[in-house]
């Protein structure tokens, strides 16, 4: 593989990882994904920014705390390159699931990333979630 070929791989890998660690409730998982001093905005589907790891892992894990089931599924992923050791792209998310409450979720949206190599893996340095479709979200609290 290229060097910019296992680039790009290792970061979709970092969206499947983020993915795979919110669908099994496991927040350390899903933000090892990022970099500590990384931004997840959701403000376009009603929720809120988080700023750095603190903040990040706390949505994480509230997240991981009122879900009953989810899931999210990552894909057609675009990443452009603006130097060496940083990118940008986009890739969509259709996230499903429902609450301990009985509230369900679903969502399908565009993540617009950007993403910095850290030692000699890349990670999100950065993620804004704006919808495709109209959210469906109430009873949602975390």
């Amino acid at each position: 593989m290229s060097d910019r070929a296992t680039d790009i791989q290792q970061i979709i890998n970092a969206t499947l990882l983020y993915a795979r660690g919110l669908d099994l409730f496991d927040p350390d998982e899903a933000l090892s994904a990022y970099t500590d001093d990384a931004y997840w905005d959701a403000t376009a589907v009603g929720l809120k920014r988080f700023e750095g790891a603190e903040e990040i892992r706390g949505f994480f894990q509230a997240d991981a705390d009122s879900m009953a089931e989810q899931f999210h599924i990552m894909t057609n992923h675009i990443v452009e390159f603006d130097g060496p050791d940083s990118a940008h792209g986009t890739n969509y998310v259709f996230s499903e699931g429902s609450t301990k409450n009985g509230a369900t979720i679903k969502a399908i949206a565009l993540n617009r990333d950007e993403y910095r190599r850290v030692g000699d893996t890349w990670k999100i340095s950065g993620r804004a979630i704006s919808p495709l479709t109209a959210p469906q979200m109430e009873g949602f609290e975390a």
